[in-house]
């Protein structure tokens, strides 16, 4: 079960239920690989729409990673997520929200 507190978001991918999280090294992955300098920016980036499927994979991957998964964003082109690309990009969304939330 995924503790929104915490930070963390729920996916279910292949059929298999997933914790995601992002931890300050999977923030750190995710600048390197969309190629921001700044964490704002890459909030500015979805907040104003602006975001691309590779942000929205790139993203899941990161959460993933930061909750022990060990794939990489290969792993993920062929794999069924639950409820599609819409679910994928909402997953997304809340990773980044929860993870500059003020309890």
């Amino acid at each position: 079960m995924a503790n929104p507190r915490a930070g963390e978001v729920a996916l279910t991918i292949d059929g298999e239920r997933r914790v995601a999280k992002l931890t300050l090294g999977a923030l750190a992955e995710l600048e390197e690989a969309l190629g921001e300098n700044t964490l704002v920016a890459l909030v500015e980036r979805f907040e104003s729409g602006r975001f691309s499927t590779r942000d929205v994979l790139a993203l899941i991957v990161a959460g993933l990673r930061g909750g022990g998964w060990q794939g990489r964003a290969e792993d993920l082109v062929a794999a069924e997520i639950e409820g599609g690309p819409v679910a994928a990009a909402r997953a997304a969304g809340a990773l980044l929200a929860r993870a500059f939330a003020e309890l």
